[in-house]
């Protein structure tokens, strides 16, 4: 009696992730980022109404502020777009400039995300279940874009 491991066919949406990952391995850098950032931006802004529902006041204040101000929605996606274009700018320079971009990426965003961190978690006049929101918002954002673009980096070819 011999022993045979089924032979398995991939399925639809693993041949289409496959194939939507090889497409984003042969764009250029700052396209992927862009794509990775909308993506991320979606994503967050989702956790963000998700928090909002479940009743975590939206209201933060910024260093020096005398009350919280309420996080409009659209907040966190805007928040994503602005912060991002740092990271594309950073990726494209990487991609030339770089003898290993992708490692290089990966470092400098996950310190820039832990070191994003810290303005959470000292905003004045916010409640502690915004602070942690808002800190875990930016883990989810930098979840979603820093493989996406690594994975382009190690690629090659900017």
């Amino acid at each position: 009696m011999s022993a045979t491991t089924p032979q398995t066919r991939p399925t639809t949406s693993s041949l289409s992730s496959a194939r939507s990952a090889r497409l984003l391995d042969t764009r250029a850098v700052w396209l992927v980022g862009v794509v990775a950032t909308l993506a991320g931006a979606v994503v967050t802004e989702a956790f963000g109404l998700i928090a909002r529902g479940v009743g975590v006041p939206m209201e933060a204040a910024s260093p020096g502020a005398t009350e919280a101000a309420e996080i409009p929605v659209g907040g966190f996606f805007g928040g994503v777009l602005f912060w991002s274009v740092v990271g594309i700018v950073l990726a494209v320079a990487l991609a030339r400039w770089a003898k290993r971009p992708a490692r290089t990426f990966v470092v400098t965003t996950v310190a820039l995300t832990a070191l994003s961190m810290a303005g959470p978690a000292v905003a004045p006049h916010t409640a502690t279940s915004t602070q942690v929101v808002l800190a875990l918002s930016h883990l989810v954002a930098a979840a979603v874009i820093i493989p996406v673009v690594a994975r382009r980096l190690s690629h090659g070819r900017p």
